[in-house]
């Protein structure tokens, strides 16, 4: 079992990298004045997915590196993290995603200060957080519950498959992954559900993700950023959350 210790330095640094490498993505396909402006959807979900790879990599041995609350509660209910843990994986997530968001700032900083000098400035809040293409409430939290349960519940089925065991079914001790090839999968997983099931609502599939990063870009001093769109923010929490229930009740019922 993971100390508290390990729990909170994986889960802070993991989750930081994380969004360093995801808004990163984000910044550098939207701003103007950055070499990839406008390199598109494909670049933006293979950004996610290495952040993931370098991210779970580099918590996988202190914490098991969830860097997501719904992987965090889906373990949970699946049996393989403590409840009593998960207030401390969630907590350190979020501290960890609002630092990732303030690396990216940082990194972008020029670009940033740039974009608010032209006469028709960029909004900036689809570079840290996710928006609806089309703002249905119901539509919108269905395709992140359903996009979530893409992500956790191969997470926990990874465990009964031999040769792969990431060690979410209960006793085991390697957390969500175990070795490196599985924290590959992982990333290419995620990569997966942004290409075919992101497009709706930018895939927060993570609460942490997308909470932190838009507290970040409530307070951050970006000239002419836009709003902070807070009528949504309930979605992309409440949908991974419901997404990561229903895998772990999956997981339980099924395997």
């Amino acid at each position: 079992m993971f100390s508290n210790g390990d729990i909170v330095v994986g889960e802070v640094i993991g989750t930081a990298i994380l969004i360093l490498f995801g808004a990163g993505v984000c910044a550098a396909v939207t701003l103007h004045h950055s070499k990839a402006k406008g390199a598109g959807w494909v670049v933006i979900a293979f950004g996610w997915g290495m952040g993931v790879l370098a991210g779970a990599y580099t918590a996988a041995p202190l914490s098991g590196g969830h860097l997501n609350p719904a992987v965090t509660v889906g373990s949970a209910i699946a049996g393989g993290t403590p409840w009593s843990k998960v207030p401390l994986y969630v907590l350190a997530q979020m501290i960890g995603a609002a630092i990732g968001a303030i690396l990216a700032w940082a990194l972008y900083y020029a670009q940033f200060a740039a974009n608010a000098e032209r006469e028709l400035a960029q909004p900036t809040l689809g570079i840290f957080s996710t928006g609806p293409e089309i703002r249905k409430p119901a539509a919108n939290l269905v395709t992140e519950v359903i996009a979530t349960a893409g992500l956790v519940l191969p997470l926990l089925c990874f465990g009964q498959n031999q040769g792969i065991g990431i060690g979410q079914v209960p006793g085991a001790r390697a957390g969500v992954y175990g070795s490196g090839i599985n924290v590959l999968l992982v990333a290419l997983l995620v990569v997966g559900i942004g290409l075919s099931l992101g497009g709706p609502t930018g895939y927060a599939i993570n609460p942490a993700r997308d909470l932190g990063p838009r507290l970040v870009h409530a307070v951050l001093p970006i000239p002419n950023k836009g709003s902070s769109d807070w009528g949504y923010a309930w979605i992309p929490v409440a949908g991974p959350l419901l997404g990561a229930v229903l895998s772990g009740l999956v997981y339980r019922l099924a395997f």
